[in-house]
């Protein structure tokens, strides 16, 4: 018996994730995890996971969820690091791939945000599920890819983006004019298969550039129009509409800066979105704040 079998069956319980490590670890020819790369136990876990994820609802995925955080929490410390490192980057590829690629269901991005909302201000932790990075091509690899907030920017899949801002996404990248960049430049081919569909990517494209105008208070419209100059071609042709003046050239609204500096406080204490429907204002502002106007 193998000391990574002997680590799992100390630590059995009725997880899906324990029993998926533990089927692994059975197979002959994987024995001795160390001396092979994930590349020989991954196919096995992208199969047991794509076969529940194929065909789960929203209330199954809330369980797979549950499932995976528990694993992540109470066998942390029971396997070699490179070994457990490898396996949850597996398994969240699997997830993410599924869910923003395959499904592309706001409901099951708001379920992923909602139960892994504490652990998101430290995007290392392997819980911080929304910053991890993911192949959306899919690909063996679990250690490359791009996060779901640019990939959702790349394929502007609107209903999705706005959850995710709804829940500071974009507030807490380091430099969200790449974000409003991609929405604007990245090639339209990624979602386009028949000619009919390029209005409707053309209508997302303009619904994410006035959700960033909603997050941001200033876009640098110059950089923009330089990658312009440099022969780039926007997916909006009046691209420029779709951004307030406020945020590139006028001073920018009190309102608007009161929105961000109560995002950013609610951000800070883990109570976005869901503490703004608990502060006594009237509705109206709630969805101010949550990005609905």
């Amino acid at each position: 018996m193998s000391k990574h079998f002997k680590l799992c069956h100390k630590t059995s319980y009725d997880n899906l994730f324990c029993h998926l490590i533990e089927k692994i670890i059975k197979k002959p020819s994987l024995q001795f995890l160390g001396q092979w790369g994930y590349h020989c136990y991954e196919p096995r876990i992208y199969r047991t996971l794509a076969k529940i994820l194929r065909s789960i609802d929203l209330n199954g995925f809330d369980l797979l969820l549950a499932d995976y955080i528990a694993f992540v929490e109470k066998s942390r410390y029971c396997f070699e690091q490179s070994f457990y490192h490898e396996f949850t980057e597996i398994c969240v590829n699997t997830i993410l791939y599924w869910v923003f690629v395959r499904k592309g269901n706001p409901d099951f991005v708001e379920l992923i945000l909602k139960k892994t909302n504490d652990y998101l201000p430290d995007k290392d932790y392997h819980l911080a599920l929304i910053w991890r990075t993911f192949t959306p091509v899919y690909c063996p690899s679990p250690l490359s890819g791009i996060t779901p907030l640019y990939y959702v920017a790349q394929t502007r899949q609107s209903s999705i983006f706005k959850v995710l801002l709804q829940y500071g996404i974009l507030e807490n990248e380091k430099f969200p004019l790449n974000i409003v960049s991609t929405i604007l430049l990245y090639p339209s081919r990624v979602r386009i298969m028949v000619d009919h569909e390029l209005i409707h990517i053309e209508e997302d494209a303009k619904t994410c550039l006035v959700l960033c105008s909603r997050v941001l208070s200033a876009i640098a419209v110059k950089e923009i129009k330089m990658q312009l100059s440099l022969g780039r071609r926007p997916i909006i042709t009046d691209w420029l509409e779709y951004i307030p003046p406020t945020r590139y050239k006028d001073p920018c609204e009190l309102q608007h800066l009161c929105r961000i500096t109560i995002r950013t406080q609610l951000l800070t204490n883990k109570m976005l979105p869901d503490g703004i429907f608990s502060l006594k204002i009237p509705v109206r502002l709630q969805k101010y704040l949550n990005l609905e106007s």
